[in-house]
């Protein structure tokens, strides 16, 4: 019984030291794998080449289709601006007209109005005369104020250039002797504006319109047509701009200027009278 309780203890103990050099060789083992592992590599974030041409290709085509949109836009911009620009200077041009007009025309008898309408090289041109006389002390007419708006060809520009003209007995010009030249004072004809294609004037009369007018009395309305589109010929030879492209004002001369005005009178007046 001894001997077997010393064997089963010499089991044990070998056991326990086999156990023990085992577990040391793991340990052993283990810390020579750490030692003799190569040290491991951190993976940098970034972007493979395949993802930069992309991104690149998306970004262009987002440019030009910006571009693009920015390119029509200013053309757009440009073209109305141009549009607001070519309507500009007719409509004042023909303010300027109405305003002669109306500064000239009274209610007396010594007021008329000339209109010619002709073409030169094709192009339609005509002549506005408004004109106002006075009687001297010798009883003799004299032109107090005459102002002639016409246009005439420009050989070098092939169009039309508007010219206006004031002469009479009342020298200021109001509306352009102040920005006029000392030098250009002595030419009655100063010009307002190059390029024209189209000028004509017509008289509104018992709803017909005319090309003319020579009558001593004054008409009910002149229509005044101005452009400067490009021209094309029609069938007689003859050059015409598109209507859309003419800018035209009725001037209407006032009737009630004619209207004699009475003076009420004083009481002095009414004391005399009875």
């Amino acid at each position: 019984m001894a001997i077997t309780n010393g064997a089963l203890s010499i089991r044990v103990l070998i056991s326990i030291k086999a156990n023990e050099q085992h577990n040391m060789k793991k340990a052993t083992d283990k810390f020579i794998g750490l030692r003799r592992a190569p040290p491991r590599r951190v993976r940098q974030k970034g972007f493979s080449l395949a993802e930069v041409l992309a991104a690149l290709t998306i970004g262009a085509m987002i440019l030009v289709a910006v571009l693009g949109i920015y390119s029509r836009a200013e053309r757009s911009a440009a073209a109305i601006t141009r549009k607001l620009d070519s309507s500009r200077l007719p409509r004042e041009i023909l303010q300027l007209i109405a305003e002669d007009i109306d500064k000239i025309i009274t209610a007396d008898e010594d007021t008329r109005i000339t209109i010619e309408n002709k073409f030169a090289k094709g192009l339609p041109t005509a002549k506005l005369t408004i004109q106002k006389t006075i009687t001297d002390k010798d009883d003799k007419q004299q032109i107090f104020e005459e102002i002639i708006w016409q246009s005439s060809y420009d050989f070098d520009a092939n169009s039309l250039v508007l010219y206006r003209s004031y002469s009479g007995i009342a020298l200021e010009d109001k509306l352009l002797d102040e920005k006029r030249a000392d030098w250009e004072k002595e030419y009655p004809f100063v010009p307002v504006c190059e390029g024209l294609t189209f000028f004509k004037i017509q008289v509104q009369q018992g709803g017909a319109s005319q090309d003319k007018w020579t009558d001593t009395s004054l008409p009910a309305g002149i229509k005044v047509t101005i452009s400067f589109a490009s021209p094309y010929k029609t069938i007689t030879g003859d050059l015409d701009v598109p209507d859309s492209e003419k800018i035209s004002r009725t001037i209407a001369i006032d009737r009630t200027r004619k209207l004699k005005f009475i003076l009420a009178p004083t009481q002095e007046q009414e004391k005399q009278s009875k």
